[in-house]
């Protein structure tokens, strides 16, 4: 931290009688070291943030900090005010003002240094030592770390009210270091039993997930004679607009918090610096859940099922205490919340914007190979491009319905529009589906460029998709776009370049350099050996017929149905959907056995609980009775409660099933023009009595195996059953998180 605070940004003696005042005292300080390039700019952004949520906590401490396009390298300024000046803190002024300056485009490695410091803002010792502090070399060096602040007084020697209020904990630590040390050490974390698993114990309130609250989650029922009960254990998550300040104190509050209750706190924090999530086996053994957050969680599903306290952020650094001592009531009421789903209930099996936020946002843990990166990538692009493809394509394929086969000749409706004729209406609906559909390349490069170089990434792929658009490439053009974009973006963030030109390099040099080059790459380079090959694809597929037709329609079918709404099944709808850009007889094939074979595996598993309802657990069976609506609307996640529960059984069973009725559309040569829909657009499907016939034919040979493997199963007795409902099978499975 040497570099962002110096004691040229040190004021011991701030005159300023108003938050404002104070921000520009220090903010003048930063023009005058070159940290700065417009004063009142980067002020008008320190006052829309501030706008946002006031930055003044408890203790006497005042945090005013942005992300802005005129700071050129991230910077910290501090400011001691005699008198205090008010940030908006429930406990009156603020006497240590600290200015934080990130750019636009700042690297992770500051960014880690700001949320340190905000950490270390919840240090008793460490404030105290900046209000006795006479020196600004002194107090630049304790914030940079160079030298540690002594031990705070205990409260009994009078001190006043000015340490932070929040971690109580830390002062306890910092008096006491072998209690403290003794209170740190956790028993270990148990790996979660599967929800009904073990005998004499209370499952709770499940997701479907084995996520239940334990039986005596905020008072244990007593000693299992394994020695002593396990902690009470909470799992939070922290977050605040700029994520730089306010995340890191909240989650250091919480855990000082934590520490002092004897219960164990791990913490999430979704600041600026990125995120590292919890593992899923740390969430599975909660017993409860703090959100404290400004800005929507990320990725909220993963703790749906729990006792949840969900606060504002700031309520995290001031009340850690209070929240930890309502999420333990919340457990030992059994409150829970309802179980969120993954996905919206959008797209083929779920795609579409639903619950869980941006798939940039869950672009995989640390580690992960270049083909799982690869594959998140390109399901980011296909993620945003559907909600296009289904608005555009359904309303393309009304239009046929309503205007018939020559409704793309009609005048444009601006010039010619009756309201009388159905017709005209016809043309409205085809026209404007058209338009929404002509968003679908583009939109597909731009949101793979943007997960991978985040928003930078969005302005070359979107051009480089309006190129592909432009010279024909199509889906496959789209593609290329998008991972060149991308990568374009990525080499130039990694180049360094001088400090005055970092401010503007997120808004005029990366898009202008990156799309330039895009550009050229496109037109001249890549785009026609893509266009050509974009062509004999669409050639191959308009000659598909007989037995290479059928033998598609089993490819495709199995890879609906493999991963039931994952990676492989997206990749067949998105093969499908990118046909419907300039479709002909082969691609509107493709699409109707794509849809047929989705909709087969929760059809199934209903009519296998309908059939045999005691091969499967009372869950399972409540599941099915949704499971038939989700199959008729082509949603293929409707099968996954059954997947997780029995992979070995459910998966093949609905991959044969998913496999004969991808043949039998093809060999009956249904076509589709709607990208979506499920039964519900059978007026708009080719030969719709035979691609019934085909979905029922696949649905019926999923569920009699299903049927067939699970009582097999059952007829072969475990060595030690589990108590459980009569009639369920006593089988423990194993499922990979």
């Amino acid at each position: 931290m040497s570099d962002m605070i110096t004691a040229d940004l040190v004021d011991l003696d701030l005159a300023a009688g108003t938050k404002e005042e104070a921000a520009r005292s220090l903010a003048e300080r930063l023009v005058r070291l070159g940290r700065v390039t417009d004063l009142d700019g980067f002020l008008a952004d320190v006052a829309a943030r501030e706008a946002q949520m006031p930055t003044g906590l408890d203790g006497g401490i005042g945090i005013p900090h942005c992300r802005s396009a005129h700071v050129t390298e991230p910077t910290l300024a501090f400011g001691r005010s005699g008198p205090g000046i008010d940030f908006g803190a429930p406990d009156g002024p603020a006497d240590l003002i600290f200015l934080i300056a990130a750019p636009s485009g700042a690297d992770d490695a500051h960014l880690t240094i700001l949320s340190s410091l905000a950490r270390r803002l919840m240090d008793p010792a460490f404030t105290s030592a900046l209000r006795t502090t006479t020196s600004p070399a002194g107090a630049a060096a304790l914030i940079r770390g160079d030298e540690e602040p002594q031990p705070a007084p205990s409260p009994s020697t009078g001190t006043g009210s000015t340490a932070p209020q929040a971690p109580a904990a830390g002062s306890a630590k910092s008096a006491d270091p072998a209690a403290a040390d003794a209170a740190e050490v956790p028993e270990p974390v148990e790996a979660p039993e599967p929800a009904g698993s073990a005998p004499g114990t209370d499952s709770g309130t499940g997701n479907g997930n084995g996520n239940g609250v334990r039986q005596g989650a905020g008072e244990p029922e007593g000693d299992s004679g394994d020695g002593p009960p396990a902690p009470f254990r909470v799992v939070a998550v922290t977050s605040c607009p700029t994520g730089i300040a306010h995340t890191y104190m909240a989650a250091e509050a919480l855990e000082h918090a934590g520490r002092d209750a004897g219960v164990d706190v791990a913490v999430e924090t979704q600041g600026s610096a990125g995120f590292t999530r919890l593992a899923p086996g740390v969430i599975a053994a909660a017993d409860a859940v703090i959100l404290a957050h400004d800005v929507p969680v990320r990725e909220k599903e993963r703790f749906a099922g729990k006792p949840t306290v969900d606060v504002g952020v700031k309520a995290g650094i001031n009340r850690a205490p209070q929240l930890i001592a309502e999420a333990r009531d919340k457990a030992a009421r059994g409150e829970v919340t309802a179980p969120v789903p993954a996905d919206g209930g959008e797209g083929p099996g779920g795609e579409g914007p639903g619950g869980s936020g941006a798939p940039v946002d869950r672009a995989g843990e640390p580690g992960d190979g270049y083909g799982t990166r690869l594959r998140t990538w390109l399901m980011s692009g296909v993620s945003y491009m559907v909600p296009f493809v289904a608005a555009g394509g359904l309303l393309i394929a009304l239009g046929f319905a309503i205007g018939g086969y020559a409704v793309d000749k009609a005048p444009s409706v601006a010039e010619h529009f009756a309201w009388g004729q159905a017709d005209s209406w016809a043309a409205l609906m085809f026209q404007t589906g058209a338009l929404a559909f002509g968003f679908l390349i583009p939109v597909l490069a731009g949101y793979i460029a943007y997960g991978m170089a985040d928003r930078p990434g969005l302005v070359p792929g979107f051009v480089g998709g309006a190129v592909a658009l432009t010279i024909d490439a199509g889906f496959l053009g789209g593609l290329a776009a998008g991972l060149i974009a991308g990568g374009v973006v990525r080499a130039i963030q990694r180049v360094r370049v001088p400090g005055p030109l970092r401010g503007i390099m997120p808004v005029v040099v990366i898009p202008l350099v990156s799309s330039a080059i895009v550009g050229f790459l496109m037109f001249l380079v890549i785009g026609k050996p893509i266009a050509s090959l974009q062509s004999a694809l669409t050639d191959w597929l308009s000659g598909l017929s007989g037995a290479n037709a059928v033998v598609l329609g089993v490819i495709l079918g199995l890879m609906m149905c493999f991963d039931l709404g994952g990676p492989l099944n997206k990749v067949a709808y998105a093969f499908a959907i990118g046909g419907l850009a300039d479709p002909n007889e082969g691609s509107l094939k493709v699409m109707a056995a794509v849809m047929a074979a989705g909709m087969v595996p929760p059809l199934a598993m209903a009519l296998a609980t309908v059939v045999r309802g005691r091969l499967f657990t009372k869950a399972e069976r409540e599941n099915g009775k949704a499971a038939w609506v989700l199959g008729a609307s082509f949603i293929t996640e409707g099968a996954i409660p059954f997947a997780a529960a029995d992979p070995l059984r459910v998966v093949p069973s609905a991959m044969v099933g998913g496999a004969v009725t991808g043949a039998l559309s093809m060999l009956f040569e249904c076509t589709l023009r709607a990208p979506h829909g499920g039964v519900w657009v059978i007026p708009l499907i080719g030969n719709p009595l035979l691609y019934l016939v085909a979905v029922l034919a696949g649905t019926l040979v999923s569920a009699a195996l299903v049927i067939l493997l699970k009582g097999h199963a059952r007829r072969t007795p475990p060595p030690a059953p589990d108590a459980g409902e009569p009639g369920e099978t006593h089988e423990k499975v194993t499922v990979a998180a």
